[in-house]
């Protein structure tokens, strides 16, 4: 069986790849920082596929939690075969108005985390051969606060790094959904109709992940999740910076 691990697993996008990766008879490794919505997912996942899931509670913000995961992913007698680096947290878009410490904690989650979680999983990966995929976002292609920044370094690092470790038989993908229906929302305070976002730009998790899976296994450095996302991100090479910032001042992706 292929063992797959998988940070910020507890809701969201991370709670669906375990889903499908259950389905798919995958032993998990679930992260995230809420130990009592883990085992419950954990449990909901075993009782329906009979699979092996392991529980880990780590907040990645914190250098602690950060190596008790980085050395789950180095053990190379209970190797791990898929990364999904997806835990991560949004902020208001004024960078200035936001508390620095926020901010800090913001960097390290989606940057600093999935850098030591992508070089851990590398230890073992190399040669015997897997699968990373960094969960970044079509903010990354555009211009919209430290969001923005931060899932731009994701993607550039991801295909770096696809090409790098190609030879080795790893593959890593940046899965860069749009606005999707998940929990993300909800966590900074919004409902759906706060964005201001048309109902045609939401997708559903389901199928992100799906996508994410698919461009992972045929060894895509980026996958963009619909045909409507990847004309925006196709528009983004070609339109003025000033022009998408201010578009993306609408909402987060």
């Amino acid at each position: 069986m292929p063992t797959a691990l998988i940070t910020g697993a507890s809701a969201g996008l991370g709670a669906e790849f375990a889903r499908q990766l259950a389905r798919r008879r995958a032993d998990l490794i679930l992260v995230a920082r809420s130990a009592d919505a883990l085992e419950a997912l954990a449990a909901e996942l075993r009782s329906a596929h009979g699979v092996a899931v392991e529980v880990l509670t780590a907040d990645l913000a914190e250098e602690a939690g950060a190596e008790l995961v980085a050395a789950r992913l180095r053990d190379g007698a209970d190797p791990i075969d898929l990364l999904v680096n997806n835990a991560g947290f949004g902020l208001p878009l004024q960078f200035a108005d936001n508390d620095i410490d926020d901010e800090v904690r913001h960097l390290r989650v989606h940057v600093e985390a999935s850098m030591r979680l992508m070089h851990a999983a590398l230890q073992t990966m190399r040669g015997r051969g897997g699968r990373i995929i960094n969960v970044a976002s079509v903010a990354g292609f555009i211009s919209r606060s430290t969001y923005s920044a931060c899932k731009s370094w994701l993607i550039g690092f991801s295909r770096w790094a696809n090409v790098e470790y190609a030879r080795d038989g790893v593959s890593v993908t940046a899965l860069c959904p749009g606005f999707t229906h998940t929990s993300f929302h909800e966590r900074m305070g919004l409902a759906v109709g706060d964005e201001g976002v048309p109902t045609l730009m939401w997708l559903n998790a389901a199928d992100v992940v799906r996508a994410g899976l698919r461009d992972a296994a045929l060894g895509r450095a980026v996958s963009v999740p619909s045909l409507r996302y990847k004309a925006l991100v196709a528009l983004t090479k070609v339109l003025p910076s000033s022009l998408t910032a201010g578009v993306a001042r609408r909402g987060r992706v």
